[in-house]
């Protein structure tokens, strides 16, 4: 199944919004499976990335300036050894969900708790926001 899921690029200094399409196995039938399978969609492609070695990378003009603007240009190549663990993945998004480290917004509603049921289509758009913790004193 195909699900949209809007991102904003990391390290982007524009206040850019893009949706991306993701392909997740099966029917998600609560938050929790959500979850799940997004992050095995995720750990699929980052295990794709990392085994794909291209002979010879380039970047065009316009890719280093738009890499540029958010401080970092780099191919975008994986140079750790490390691979990424599906258990230990789904397990640490489903914490942090419980902990309040991201929302997640399906067509705008927000889902509460891991149980909650949903219901996806191919129309159904997803949100994830990562919050951020503000530091300063309590006095």
């Amino acid at each position: 199944m195909e699900i949209k899921v809007n991102l904003k690029s990391i390290g982007k200094r524009r206040q850019e919004v893009k949706p991306e399409v993701y392909q997740i196995k099966g029917q998600p039938a609560s938050v929790r499976e959500l979850i799940c399978a997004v992050t095995e969609s995720g750990v699929c492609a980052f295990s794709k990335k990392a085994q794909s070695a291209e002979l010879l990378q380039c970047l065009t003009k316009e890719e280093i300036d738009v890499q540029a603007q958010s401080g970092k240009v780099s191919f975008g190549s994986i140079y750790g050894e490390t691979e990424a663990e599906l258990e230990k993945a789904q397990e640490n998004a489903v914490q942090c969900f419980e902990d309040g480290i991201y929302r997640i917004f399906m067509d705008g509603v927000p889902l509460e708790s891991l149980d909650e049921a949903v219901c996806i289509t191919e129309d159904s758009e997803f949100t994830f926001v990562r919050m951020t913790m503000l530091s300063g004193r309590m006095w």
